[in-house]
């Protein structure tokens, strides 16, 4: 019995020769597929912003925007950046094959193209994609503050609990820019394979502490965030309101303008415990809302 492929695996195709891409796309759809053709670079790239493939098989020589700089543009793609991409061409010297991988390829055939060793190779890889996409949603319903960078410090992806960390603690949008940045720059200075976590500070509302897990893939390594609130915040208004570590925590964020899911977030709390403790700091402070709360909170802090 012959193998298919599932109604969802879309190839995306990328060769300016047109007796290639005909022979591919008819080899393929026996088989399953659904295809996406490109004949060049530029068109793969406008193509991927409106559908995203399950795997793309990448012409490495043609005209305009090659095969090599098309995939090195893939791979900066969030939605691409996953996405195994498998290298076409006649050329056989290593430097070439180097190249190809350092671009992001997963692998690199040879013209003219054996339709059953691609078939196969195409299957290892989908299945290689998958694997790696469902412990990726296994660790976003987990809640883990986790990210994954590639050799470059380039972001490949972050959990939405990552996400959201970085947020609250850079204080904008653009915060896993900033994680980049930081992490490219500790790569290329940290001294020893020990070293293996470093704090950041930007200027924000708190410090992170990034932790290298370790390597989960050929040229991609996983990193655990968490938070650092300020200590001298965190102690100006443990000590003024004789507050618990968390409570002062709880009413730094407060101050911040968090609500209650935000702070939840951030301290790894429920919202329950959230409210018991804005309980306790009501009584504390003498004050009935969070938003006289956090005006007595700015007023200490701004005073030390």
């Amino acid at each position: 019995m012959s193998e298919t492929a599932s109604p969802r695996d879309i190839v995306l195709i990328v060769d300016d020769s047109p007796e290639a891409l005909g022979f591919l796309t008819e080899a393929l759809e026996k088989t399953g597929f659904s295809v996406l053709i490109a004949t060049s670079g530029a068109s793969a790239l406008n193509i991927v912003d409106r559908i995203t493939p399950d795997i793309i098989l990448l012409d490495a020589v043609m005209p305009g925007l090659d095969g090599f700089e098309t995939c090195l543009k893939l791979k900066t793609n969030r939605a691409t950046s996953s996405v195994p991409v498998v290298f076409m061409t006649g050329l056989t010297e290593t430097e070439h094959v180097v190249r190809a991988l350092e671009a992001g390829g997963v692998d690199y055939l040879t013209k003219p193209i054996n339709i059953d060793e691609l078939r196969a190779r195409i299957r290892v890889h989908l299945a290689n994609a998958r694997s790696a996409l469902s412990a990726r949603v296994a660790l976003d319903a987990a809640g883990r503050h986790l990210l994954a960078v590639g050799g470059e410090g380039n972001i490949l992806w972050s959990t939405p609990q990552a996400t959201r960390l970085v947020s609250a603690a850079i204080g904008n949008d653009e915060g896993l820019d900033a994680v980049s940045a930081h992490i490219r720059a500790w790569m290329k200075t940290r001294n020893t394979a020990r070293e293996t976590r470093f704090t950041m500070r930007e200027g924000g509302l708190a410090d992170l502490q990034l932790s290298l897990l370790g390597a989960i893939g050929a040229d991609e390594y996983l990193f655990r965030l968490t938070m650092e609130n300020r200590k001298t915040d965190d102690d100006t208004l443990r000590q003024h309101f004789s507050l618990t570590h968390r409570e002062s925590e709880v009413l730094l964020w407060i101050s911040k303008g968090k609500s209650n899911r935000d702070i939840g977030e951030i301290l790894s709390l429920s919202s329950r415990t959230v409210t018991k403790h804005l309980e306790q700091i009501y009584v504390k402070l003498g004050v009935e809302n969070r938003a006289s709360a956090a005006v007595k909170a700015i007023h200490v802090l701004h005073e030390a």
